[in-house]
């Protein structure tokens, strides 16, 4: 189910004596079942991008597509695309608001109009699907961990069947268990349902390890496009724009200009030391 978004353009304040283009130009298409990484330095344009790729906002210009229908269509239901294109905010536990998560989890697929069986049956299998453990059910929302609430706010976007799921930076504020654990529940999700998958992130490391494809922006713009690998070789313009590759692309280019003769297109942590073996037995010093 792809995304077609052309000469997108969004201003905030444009009436005002201050406008700010937060989008310039944008043009890119999300094809189905692409598990995605979108990342920016703050300010630029990422969030605001993703908030109209449901129609959260209307562009200023452009056009966006979605199954080969123009969102801003008048006889289009906004409705409709925010079921099939679920967002979960940066902090998702904003998103919890009932008594217990299974209530919470239950909200969406009621307010699609569904009965509540239907509901509870999603809920049910929303909730199996991030692995959040059933003695929890019926618990406040608020008395979680907070990897129990982001599973939670998970939850309750995949009870509403989305063929599209976009996260925005889902581990901000996490421990390293706990972002792991999200990370991997986010990847085997778009493994075994092939659901669209965007990845906002800060983290050069987790796009690195997960997405397939890497899209980059700066002041509003889309910069680089293209698979992990590929964009981190421009690593040197990313810090340009107050970004970076992973750290194990710095240590491969440093050895690399130190004579050892290693690949440094490893953007991994395995990668690298594959890459730093096969150059060290190449160079007779192990």
């Amino acid at each position: 189910m792809s995304i077609i978004v052309n000469h997108l353009y969004h201003v905030y304040g444009k009436d005002t004596s201050r406008p700010v283009k937060a989008l310039d130009d944008i043009c890119c298409e999300i094809g189905d079942g692409q598990f995605i990484g979108l990342i920016g330095h703050t300010g630029s344009g990422k969030s605001t991008l993703i908030q109209h790729l449901n129609g959260l906002l209307r562009a200023t210009g452009g056009e966006i597509y979605y199954n080969g229908r123009d969102i801003y269509d008048k006889d289009y239901k906004l409705k409709d695309l925010r079921s099939k294109v679920g967002l979960v905010f940066q902090y998702p536990e904003h998103q919890l608001f009932e008594i217990t998560v299974f209530k919470d989890v239950c909200f969406g697929p009621l307010n699609q109009g569904y009965s509540q069986k239907e509901a509870e049956l999603r809920a049910f299998h929303a909730l199996r699907m991030v692995g959040f453990p059933e003695e929890l059910y019926y618990r406040s929302p608020f008395d979680l961990s907070g990897g129990q609430k982001r599973r939670a706010a998970i939850a309750g976007v995949l009870a509403m069947r989305p063929e599209v799921m976009i996260l925005d930076e889902p581990t901000a504020g996490l421990d390293p268990q706990g972002r792991d654990e999200i990370l991997e529940q986010i990847s085997r999700l778009h493994r075994e349902y092939k659901m669209t998958t965007i990845l906002v992130s800060h983290s050069m490391e987790d796009v690195a390890k997960y997405v397939e494809r890497l899209i980059v922006m700066n002041r509003g713009r889309i910069v680089f496009d293209g698979i992990p690998r590929e964009v981190f070789r421009h690593y040197e313009q990313l810090e340009e724009m107050g970004l970076a590759a992973p750290a194990v692309t710095y240590v491969l280019n440093d050895l690399k200009k130190a004579g050892l003769d290693v690949d440094t297109s490893g953007i991994t942590v395995d990668e690298a030391a594959d890459s730093i073996c096969k150059a060290l037995k190449s160079a007779g010093k192990i």
